[in-house]
């Protein structure tokens, strides 16, 4: 099995690289195959609806979402880490993710997700909620812990020292890993649940 994980922070060793790294710890344990890609410092330019991915099957700007799609369509399971500007995402992270989910057409039903954030203080939850968000419109069942899935820290590495945080992270991954082990032995007695054609309507009609 494998997880994906994503770090949305520009620094490679933040508090984000300190949270993302304490599941990486569990994941291994538990003989999970881990890979962590760093984008949140990469020149990443946001989606401008072209519907071209529609054709192309990858997005029009070929950059490191293109790249990451092999790996998101092979892996069992994706955490998206970031830490929080102004109660929100890393801009940049928002924009790899916007385009990374929408170029992409593969089934991404039960492939489980998590995402885990950090701050010096506050917009946690926010933008926990909107990370997740990439997860529920896509049918990705979401992993929980024991508490809102966060650290804190100001300085880089200042995470290492909440430890409750740090715990958070390691819960976070066991019941993540469980899920994904769960998933994988349900698809193999039950499949995946049937899909119905998909019914798009907007105000107008």
């Amino acid at each position: 099995m494998k997880v994906l994980m994503i770090n949305g922070s520009p620094r490679a060793k933040g508090n984000t690289a300190v949270a993302l790294g304490e599941m990486e710890k569990v994941f291994k344990a538990e003989g999970i195959e881990v890979e962590i890609l760093q984008v949140g410092a990469k020149e990443i330019r946001g989606c401008i609806a072209c519907g071209a991915c529609h054709e192309m099957g990858k997005c029009v700007y070929d950059d490191i979402v293109n790249d990451t799609i092999r790996k998101f369509e092979e892996c069992d399971g994706m955490v998206i880490g970031s830490p929080v500007y102004y109660a929100s995402a890393n801009a940049t992270l928002m924009a790899f993710l916007t385009r990374l989910f929408y170029s992409t057409n593969f089934d991404k039903t039960m492939k489980v997700g998590a995402s885990v954030v950090s701050a010096r203080r506050g917009g946690l939850s926010s933008t926990f909620d909107e990370l997740n968000k990439f997860f529920t419109i896509s049918g990705m069942p979401i992993a929980s812990g024991q508490y809102w899935n966060s650290v804190h820290g100001a300085k880089p590495g200042e995470a290492e020292q909440d430890e409750e945080g740090l715990q958070s992270m390691r819960t976070l991954a066991k019941n993540m890993a469980f899920l994904m082990k769960s998933i994988a032995l349900g698809k193999e007695k039950y499949g995946v649940p049937e899909r119905e054609p998909v019914v798009r309507t907007n105000f107008i009609h």
